[in-house]
């Protein structure tokens, strides 16, 4: 394989693994973060402290219940409640997803009571069901579920693959892992980017302005892990092109110096006299 069909292929490698990452980390996290139970409420306990959420909360609630939920939200077991509720939803919209119900998902308000108990807080809630998902939308979310499922874990491995063999097969593979970093760097800023223009369009189409600093509130908490992957990609990547520039720089350096001194010519033999 000649140099300029192994630089075409490690390009071509190289290109196609780095336009994968702004794909496959959002995947991963979807498939690993969110599906998680405990990273999930890990994930939304922040919102429980922000007073436009409180707000949206207790706009939810009609009629003589509204006092209650008022003066609980700004109780110190407002959070202990915040998570168990939270992670009685993860847990039954979860279930639904892996299973084949057709049937509205819903919580049972008992079940959050009995969390809250091993946190030591005593509520007592209306012995009823609270509806979270309507059935029609269970299909679409099924759907979505297994191709992130599979996408959050083919995706990134995929991706190393590739950035690994269009390094191997490079003829400069300093150069190659350049470009690797480069283009690593780059796809973390488009990661971020998107995050940004998600929440700008998701808030944008919310019909309710008054209802746009709770979502933000929310949408920043779910989507706090991918902002940091994605600066961590730009840190990464730039760090190791930098790297591989000062080493090659050195590299040539050295030899520069070493081509310029000049290698003394070996010194004459004595002859032995003659007798």
């Amino acid at each position: 394989m000649t140099s300029r069909v192994r630089g075409a292929l490690s390009a071509a490698l190289i290109a196609v693994a780095c336009l994968l990452v702004p794909f496959g980390a959002p995947a991963a996290w979807a498939a690993y973060g969110l599906a998680d139970p405990g990273r999930y409420v890990s994930a939304m306990a922040p919102p429980a402290a922000d007073p436009a959420v409180r707000d949206a909360m207790e706009d939810e609630v009609d009629g003589p219940l509204r006092p209650f939920v008022h003066d609980f939200a700004r109780t110190p077991a407002f959070p202990a409640a915040w998570d168990a509720g939270n992670r009685a939803v993860h847990d039954a919209v979860l279930s639904a997803l892996r299973d084949d119900s057709r049937r509205e998902v819903t919580v049972d308000l008992a079940e959050v009571e009995h969390r809250l108990a091993y946190e030591h807080v005593s509520l007592d809630l209306p012995r009823t069901r609270v509806a979270v998902l309507p059935a029609a939308e269970l299909d679409r979310l099924r759907k979505g579920y297994d191709v992130l499922e599979v996408a959050g874990f083919w995706l990134p491995v995929t991706a190393a693959a590739l950035a690994a063999a269009g390094i191997a097969v490079a003829a400069c593979r300093r150069r190659a892992l350049t470009a690797t970093a480069l283009g690593t760097a780059l796809g973390g800023a488009l990661l971020g980017l998107a995050v940004a223009v998600g929440r700008r369009l998701t808030l944008t189409d919310l019909p309710d302005p008054v209802r746009r600093p709770a979502a933000g509130a929310v949408y920043d908490a779910l989507t706090a892990t991918l902002r940091t992957v994605s600066w961590l990609l730009v840190a990464l990547g730039l760090t190791v092109a930098l790297s591989c520039w000062l080493t090659g720089r050195y590299g040539s350096l050295r030899a520069r110096r070493a081509s310029a001194v000049p290698v003394p010519d070996p010194a004459p033999q004595p002859t032995r006299a003659q007798v």
